[in-house]
């Protein structure tokens, strides 16, 4: 009789705001992460971000037509990306911080506005401490928002 080995699938893991700002420095208001539903360490992070009205960046961009810039929309992916390093590789992280230094073939296709729900996944593409590069995808009610790759350094 043969015997099946069986692959344990990788322990998913969940986090709250407080969990999350363990893992990186950011605060209000640039904590642009609101909760982690799905971390893989090494594979991939799917996180939340709740837009409201009440942000700070919609009294001047654009009154009347509030409209979430497309530079916080990177620096979500980037903190969500930033949340997946430090978790994945806690030691080699240790009392480092990680910084965005690039960004490739980002392309936004929707605009995020008040009441959005922002489903951010992020996917190890390469890793060469300190340097880690990932894909990442924004989504709004499965409509792709943006997408590009970043990359982002530990020091």
């Amino acid at each position: 009789m043969a015997t099946e080995q069986h692959e344990q699938e990788p322990q998913k893991v969940t986090m709250d705001i407080l969990e999350i700002q363990r893992w990186v420095p950011h605060r209000y208001p640039f904590l642009l992460i609101d909760k982690v539903v799905d971390l893989v360490p090494n594979s991939h992070i799917l996180a939340i971000k709740n837009v409201t009205f009440n942000e700070e960046f919609f009294q001047g961009h654009f009154p009347g037509q509030p409209v979430m810039p497309g530079v916080l929309i990177i620096e979500a992916l980037a903190q969500a990306g930033g949340v997946f390093a430090r978790y994945s590789e806690p030691e080699l992280v240790k009392n480092k911080t990680f910084y965005l230094v690039g960004v490739d073939n980002f392309k936004w296709k929707r605009q995020v506005v008040p009441g959005d729900s922002l489903l951010i996944s992020m996917r190890s593409v390469k890793k060469r401490n300190p340097l880690w590069i990932m894909e990442g995808q924004v989504t709004v009610d499965g409509k792709l928002v943006a997408s590009g790759m970043v990359t982002a350094a530990a020091a």
